[in-house]
């Protein structure tokens, strides 16, 4: 059956439901993106830090030196307050995924610093992570099947030690409920996301004027050829990876990681996104 709407694990799909890069004045955005960005975020943040307004922010972070690497987020922005969200899909397992995270995060951080006198007082920076894979590295069972993990810097004791840099991570191929289960507006955000491709028809559950929002943006039909044929494009990138790392990467050795990187470079992915993804540096990836 012919799909009705986009799936919002590509690149286009995610960022035109929640962070369309169409120019708009004033944002840089398309302002139907923004009540919906902002209703998922209140639905991962507690009651008493709820978002009222947001401003979408450049993409495109650079380092201060030369020698640092650019960091591109899916999503940049901030909220009334000066607290700052970067938001990111990620499709596919890669090295160093948490690194990369802390790495991101370390620009808007540095980028509040002021000239001159400054008290070093900084605004909440959250990093969120949707992961279209599970983690491998806890011990314990129950953490294993749990869907959302937040993680501040704490202490030996437990004991937050300081609360104004949160990383959250959702892994979605835990998030098992149906229709019948939901129960929390998170609930229904990971539901509408890990299944709007197969939907045909609007859940009742979704009958909200937000989530009719993200009906009409992520439906098909609505779309212009241009777009279609980027989101076309952007599926076939989806598929191919998903297809290369379900099927051939041994994590651990090298010789996985080649014979990944090989048919990644075939797919037409680039030298930069194939290091990303497989850990190698891009000068040994140009010379297979």
């Amino acid at each position: 059956m012919k799909a009705k709407y986009i799936n919002p694990f590509t690149d286009f799909g995610f960022k035109k439901i929640f962070g369309d890069s169409r120019v708009d004045e004033g944002n840089g955005r398309s302002p139907a993106s923004k009540p919906l960005l902002i209703d998922f975020l209140n639905a991962l943040l507690p009651q008493n830090n709820k978002i009222v307004d947001l401003n979408f922010k450049n993409t495109e972070q650079l380092g201060q030196t030369d020698a640092d690497r650019k960091a591109i987020y899916d999503i940049n922005c901030e909220n009334e307050n000066g607290e700052q969200f970067i938001v990111e899909l990620q499709k596919a397992k890669q090295n160093y995924f948490k690194e990369r995270t802390i790495y991101y995060s370390t620009f808007p951080i540095r980028e509040q610093a002021e000239k001159g006198e400054w008290n070093y007082n900084l605004k909440a920076v959250y990093c969120v992570g949707i992961l279209d894979f599970t983690f491998d590295d806890y011990e314990t069972e129950p953490e294993k099947s749990e869907v959302v993990h937040t993680i501040k810097l704490k202490n030996q004791n437990g004991k937050t030690f300081y609360d104004k840099l949160t990383y959250i991570y959702l892994e979605m191929p835990n998030f098992k409920k149906q229709e019948t289960d939901l129960k929390t507006r998170l609930d229904k955000w990971l539901y509408f996301i890990k299944h709007l491709e197969d939907f045909q028809s609007i859940p009742t559950v979704f009958r909200d004027e937000v989530f009719s929002q993200a009906f009409e943006k992520a439906e098909l039909a609505k779309f212009g050829q241009a777009e279609l044929d980027n989101y076309e494009y952007s599926l076939k990138t989806y598929r191919d990876l998903k297809s290369v790392i379900d099927t051939a990467f041994d994590e651990g050795k090298i010789e996985g990681k080649i014979e990944v990187a090989k048919k990644l470079k075939l797919k037409g992915l680039s030298s930069t996104d194939i290091a990303d993804l497989t850990g190698l540096a891009e000068s040994e990836i140009d010379n297979l």
